[in-house]
């Protein structure tokens, strides 16, 4: 395997946070290699600034003169732009060439040139690999064959993309992609392609060097993903063929050739399923959020290649020191991301404190390892300041079914309390029969619903751990106070609870508890007049929240259907209506975004908007009151 030349870089600074550069240091700290994080104000405590060598406080993580400024000022020799933010600004790259500092990846012209997805087509078409047919932007939609994707040229991560079906629907996507790619990437231009109704999303994961090798580590299947967002990646890709697979890493070795491209980047290409035709779709001129699951599965001369050491060799002038025929693949890898979203309400994102955080790292599969890589912990505060991405939990087995075995045992042991997440959605997801048998196509999350686990379970759970009865309960007095102190429960396989050590747990190992590996948290709060006791279970991956009324309590009052409230803590972008205006039930009154997100705030039913809260730019918090719709003498909001 290559090795890195600490002679070459002896400091290295990570222009990223989060679980991302906690990965990169991992490595660094194998490799002898002093390490530098760069953080904002709101970042000073997190876990990837306490992990480094040496800390800089930067304005924003987006600030290429501060980064580069942190870079000089610490003396490092070269900068990780990880896999996010900087990394694949050709202008950071120049700015980093200017101070005499390596950066750890592509040139800023090879940025430029594959960072535009039109200019990265025409190379494509130069190196021999296949494009997906494109129509002319300003050609008369009514000649497009439909379905049609309209996309924006620069950047990617399915910013700026929209799905049309019909010429009357196409000036409308068209401005919505134009303004998206505009506000994502600073650029409006588009691009008109065919879109593929079936297909496959595989990748290649290519590594050159700067002495003209490029070698490709086999691909991955990024299919299950949702408008363009991947959910779940695996390594091998499940249905390609052998000529299929020669085919495809030929293509992608062929254009990071054409390109004369350096480091770790990854080529992705749609195949269609109708025809069995693969298409260049773009080229990441960076590391991908998914590369463990290629780290998990190839094999270089019979060893784990580690594609950060990787990266670092060539930025430090190494030349790849094995063939293409050294490259192997073993077993299978499926790899889950895990987000602050809830996933069975509109996939809005969340926002909070982490009150208890457990990684399903440990499986009881023979054969089987998982690999957490995260920068979530207990007591951590998650906010809408940055990507909702926490962690990705990766399973490796032997065979494709074990993986999933693995993985779903994993996601089940992997419990976030605080806030809500999408385990519970990825453990549904993984348990279907489509991902099993590996029927999932790009746009099938897009047409069918995941579904939803029952919370019977673990409201059964939440009432047996509610009990009032203090000679029938570990819980005294109002069932979860114990001597003036909260009382986080633990529940296990074999039935047993972990509760303060003065407090008898008999009655509650009698519950029928079997098959919960979770962890439960309950305090009492005040809601309105009302006393509730409410209780966080969660139970396969899935966090549930439970209100037990007290009965010596009255019932607070309910809100009124008319009000809307802000679904997620984020900020107003639009507001539509003024007070006295008449709407229509599904009319947008306002629009707001939060971790990237738009969303519709509409009205539930005919009626006269009376209240309007929402001011355009105003930052709000969950649950704030928005807008007031009163509705009509014979509407559903009476």
């Amino acid at each position: 395997m290559t090795t890195v030349s600490t002679r070459e870089i002896n400091t290295l600074l990570v222009a990223n946070r989060g679980e991302i550069a906690l990965r990169v240091f991992r490595t660094c700290a194998a490799l002898g290699i002093r390490t530098v994080a760069v953080h904002t104000a709101v970042d000073a405590d997190a876990p990837h600034v306490r992990e480094a060598d040496v800390a800089v406080e930067v304005p924003g993580y987006l600030d290429v003169d501060a980064v580069v400024a942190a870079a000089v000022e610490v003396d490092a020799d070269a900068v990780h732009p990880g896999y996010g933010f900087l990394s694949e600004r050709a202008v950071f790259a120049r700015a980093l060439e200017a101070a005499g500092i390596t950066l750890v990846g592509p040139s800023a012209d090879v940025m430029d040139a594959m960072g535009r997805k039109d200019a990265a087509r025409e190379i494509a078409v130069a190196a021999g690999v296949p494009v997906v047919p494109a129509y002319d932007l300003d050609a008369d939609p009514a000649t497009f064959a439909y379905p049609v994707l309209v996309k924006a040229a620069a950047g990617g991560g399915g910013k700026g993309m929209r799905v049309v079906r019909s010429a009357e629907e196409f000036a409308e996507a068209r401005a919505a992609a134009a303004r998206e790619g505009l506000s994502s990437f600073g650029d409006d231009t588009l691009l008109v392609e065919k879109y593929v109704e079936s297909g496959r999303h595989v990748e290649v994961q290519v590594v050159a060097d700067a002495h003209g090798t490029v070698r490709h580590l086999f691909e991955r299947d990024c299919s299950t993903q949702r408008r363009h967002q991947k959910v779940l990646e695996e390594a091998p890709a499940p249905t390609v063929s052998a000529q299929q697979r020669a085919a495809i890493t030929a293509s992608a070795v062929a254009l990071a050739a054409e390109v004369g491209y350096t480091n770790a980047g990854t080529v992705e290409f749609l195949l269609d399923n109708a025809t069995g035709e693969f298409y260049f779709l773009e080229m990441n001129t960076r590391l991908q959020v998914e590369h463990p699951v290629t780290e998990e599965v190839v094999r270089v001369r019979g060893e784990k290649p580690d594609l950060v050491a990787l990266q670092l060799a060539v930025a430090a002038g190494e030349p790849l020191d094995f063939a293409q025929s050294d490259v192997t693949v073993e077993g299978h890898a499926i790899e889950a991301r895990v987000y602050a979203e809830d996933s069975f309400a509109g996939f809005l994102p969340q926002a909070g404190r982490a009150t208890h955080v457990a990684w399903g790292q440990w499986v009881d599969l023979p054969g089987a390892v998982v690999r957490v890589d995260h920068a979530l912990e207990s007591g951590q505060e998650v906010s809408t300041h940055f990507d909702p991405m926490l962690g990705k939990v990766v399973a490796w087995g032997p065979d494709r079914e074990s993986a999933r075995a693995a993985l779903l045992e994993a996601l089940d042991g992997t419990v976030i309390l605080g806030l809500t997440t999408n385990t519970g959605f990825l453990r549904a997801l993984v348990a279907t029969d489509e991902f099993r048998d590996a029927g999932i196509d790009t746009a099938w999350l897009d047409r069918h619903q995941v579904p939803q686990p029952d919370p019977a379970t673990a409201r059964t759970l939440a009432a047996a751990l509610t009990l009032r009865d203090a000679g029938d309960s570990p819980f005294h007095g109002d069932g979860w106070r114990i001597g003036g102190e909260r009382a986080p429960v633990r529940v296990h396989l074999d039935e047993w609870v972990e509760v303060p050590r003065d407090v008898t747990t008999r009655s509650v190992a009698r519950t029928p508890l079997r098959g919960l590996t979770k962890v439960v948290h309950g305090d009492e709060r005040a809601l309105g007049v009302a006393r509730r006791h409410e209780v966080e279970v969660v139970h396969r991956g899935q966090r549930h929240v439970f209100a037990f009324a007290d009965p010596f309590a009255d019932t607070a009052a309910a809100a009124g259907d008319g009000t809307l409230t802000a679904p997620m803590p984020g900020t107003v972008l639009e507001v539509r209506v003024a007070v006295g205006d008449t709407v229509a039930a599904g009319q947008a009154l306002g629009m707001m975004e939060a971790m990237k997100m738009e969303l519709a705030l509409k009205a539930p039913f005919d009626g006269t908007v009376t209240e309007v809260a929402a001011a355009a730019g105003a930052q709000v918090a969950l649950g704030a009151p928005l807008f007031v719709v009163e509705a009509d003498a014979a509407g559903e909001g009476r």
